[in-house]
C-alpha cells in the first residue's frame, strides 16, 4: 500500500440529502443525513439494498448529482461537477462500440488533452496491467463480458485517479468471471500496482464487500442512511472459509434483516406493510419452491440465508426479496439472519396446488394492503371493473412513478397465481371474471 497518506481526506461527506420530485409534487427522499469519509490506501464499500441510495451517493462524489442539502468534499474542496482526480467504473461496461479497445482506453487521456504518443503509450500500459494485452485492436463485440468489462477498468485506471469509484463493476459478469476479475483486482491492489489511492465501490453482495474492503457502510433503505459502518480486520488474501469470514458474513445478513423500526412494531415487526410499500418483482414459483426447499431436510423449516444463497445461488438481495415477500405473508420470519417458516408455511409446503393457492389468496387479501384494496373496489363496484390508474395514482402518494408501476406489475402477478383477479394488459383494467 501506499506509505505516505495525506491529512486531508479524498472525499468528506457531511449530512448529505438528496431527494428527487415527483409528478404528485411530493419529494422522495433517496439519502438523509449521510456521513463518509475516504481517507488514502483503503477500499470502502457501500453495502445495501437495492433502492437504498448508494449508487445515487457514488453520483454525488463522481460530481453527476447535487446534494439537496448537506456537503460533498474532494481534497477539501466543494465538489462541482466532476473532480479532478476521480474515475468510475460502470455496471453496464460503457464502452463505445465504434472504437477498439485501445481507442475506448485513451478516451479519457484525449479530453485531458494528453498528446498522442504518450495516451498510445499510457493506454497501452494500462490494457497491459489489467490483463488485456494482444486485445488492443479488438472491438467490444469481440470480447466476452469479463473481458469489456476489463477494459472498463483500464478505461479509468489510465488517468492515475486517486479516487477510484466502483458501481457493482462484477454483477452484470457470471460468476466464474466476476471471481476471477475480483481476485485479479485484489492482487494488484495488494501489490500496488494499481495507479490509485482509495477505492469506493458499491454493492449488494455481501461476501464481495467482505472480500475486498477495509471499511463496510451498510445502508438502510427509504430513506438511504448509514445503519452501521463496520471495519474488516482480516488480511489480504481473504480465505471464503475462513471462520472469522463466515462470522462477518453472517452478521452481515443479521443486521440487514433486523427488525429495527419502532413505527412498525404495530405491524408485529413485519417491514414495509401499509399501503406505502414496494412490492419487489418476486415470481410466486420462486416462493413456492422456496418454501418446499426450506420444509425439507437439512433445514426442516429453518435455515441461515448465507446457507441458502450458496446452495441455492442467489444473490443476496434476490434472497432479501424472497426472504420479505414470505414474511409479509405469514409464510416465513426473517430472524437475526435466518429465514424461518411459519405455521402457515409448513401447511403451505405440504398442500396441494389448488389448497395452496387458496391459502396464498386468503394471506394477500389478508395481509398485502394494496391487494385487499383492489378486490374490496372490484367487490363493490357493479361493474366489478376498475382501472389501474385508480391504483397507481394512490401509490404514487408514497413512491416513484417506476417504482408503483413495478408494485402493481408483482400484485398482477400474484393475484392471477391466486386467481383472485384478473387484469387486461391493452386496457389496463382490473377485473372479477367470475363475481360472487
Amino acid at each position: 500500500m501506499l506509505a505516505q497518506i495525506s491529512k486531508t481526506p479524498l472525499i468528506d461527506i457531511d449530512q448529505v440529502c438528496r431527494s428527487f420530485p415527483k409528478a404528485s409534487g411530493k419529494d422522495v427522499v433517496v439519502l438523509e443525513k449521510v456521513d463518509l469519509t475516504i481517507r488514502e490506501s483503503e477500499i470502502v464499500g457501500l453495502l445495501g439494498r437495492s433502492g437504498s441510495g448508494k449508487s445515487t451517493l457514488l453520483r454525488i462524489i463522481a460530481g453527476l448529482l447535487t446534494p439537496s442539502s448537506g456537503n460533498a468534499r474532494c481534497r477539501g474542496s466543494d465538489i462541482v461537477g466532476p473532480p479532478l482526480g476521480v474515475s468510475m467504473v460502470f455496471q453496464s461496461f460503457a464502452l463505445f462500440p465504434w472504437l477498439t479497445v485501445l481507442q475506448n482506453v485513451e478516451l479519457g487521456l484525449e479530453a485531458k488533452g494528453v498528446d498522442r504518443a504518450e495516451r498510445r503509450s499510457l493506454a497501452l500500459a494500462a490494457i497491459d496491467l489489467i490483463g488485456l494485452d494482444g486485445f488492443e485492436n479488438a472491438y467490444p463485440k469481440e470480447l466476452s463480458g469479463g473481458m469489456r468489462q476489463r477494459v472498463g477498468f483500464a478505461r479509468a485506471l489510465v488517468v492515475h485517479p486517486d479516487l477510484l469509484l466502483m458501481d457493482e463493476p462484477f454483477s452484470a459478469l457470471d460468476v466464474l468471471t466476476a471471481e476471477t476479475l475480483r481476485t485479479d483486482m485484489i492482487d494488484l491492489w495488494i501489490e500496488g500496482r494499481l495507479p490509485i489511492k482509495s477505492v469506493l465501490m458499491v454493492t449488494h453482495n455481501i461476501e464481495e464487500a467482505v472480500l475486498m474492503c477495509d471499511r463496510i457502510l451498510v445502508f438502510s433503505s427509504n430513506p438511504g442512511r448509514v445503519a452501521r459502518e463496520l471495519k474488516v480486520d482480516l488480511p489480504h488474501p481473504r480465505n471464503r472459509l475462513d471462520p472469522m469470514f463466515r462470522q462477518l458474513v453472517d452478521s452481515i445478513y443479521a443486521l440487514m434483516t433486523q427488525r429495527a423500526e419502532p413505527r412498525l412494531a404495530a405491524m408485529e415487526g413485519i417491514p414495509g406493510t401499509g399501503m406505502g410499500m414496494v412490492l419487489e418483482p418476486v415470481s410466486t414459483n420462486i416462493l413456492s419452491g422456496l418454501v418446499e426447499a426450506l420444509a425439507r431436510a437439512p433445514y426442516h423449516g429453518r435455515a441461515g440465508l448465507p446457507v441458502l444463497a450458496e446452495t441455492l445461488q442467489l444473490e443476496a438481495d434476490e434472497l432479501f426479496h424472497l426472504g420479505e415477500a414470505l414474511q409479509l405473508l405469514r409464510l416465513a420470519q426473517l430472524n437475526e439472519g435466518d429465514l424461518v417458516l411459519t405455521d402457515a408455511g409448513e401447511r403451505f409446503a405440504n398442500l396441494e396446488t389448488d389448497s395452496r393457492k387458496r391459502l396464498f389468496a386468503e394471506h394477500l387479501v389478508t395481509y398485502v394492503p394494496l391487494m385487499g384494496l383492489i378486490r374490496r373496489v372490484l367487490d363493490e363496484r357493479p361493474t366489478h371493473t376498475a382501472p389501474a390508474a385508480r391504483f397507481r395514482n394512490e401509490l404514487e402518494d408514497y413512491m416513484t412513478e417506476s417504482r408503483a408501476d413495478e408494485t402493481l406489475r408483482t400484485i398482477v402477478s400474484w393475484a392471477r397465481y391466486a386467481e383472485l383477479f384478473a387484469y387486461d394488459e391493452r386496457t389496463e383494467m382490473f377485473s372479477l371474471e367470475n363475481p360472487e
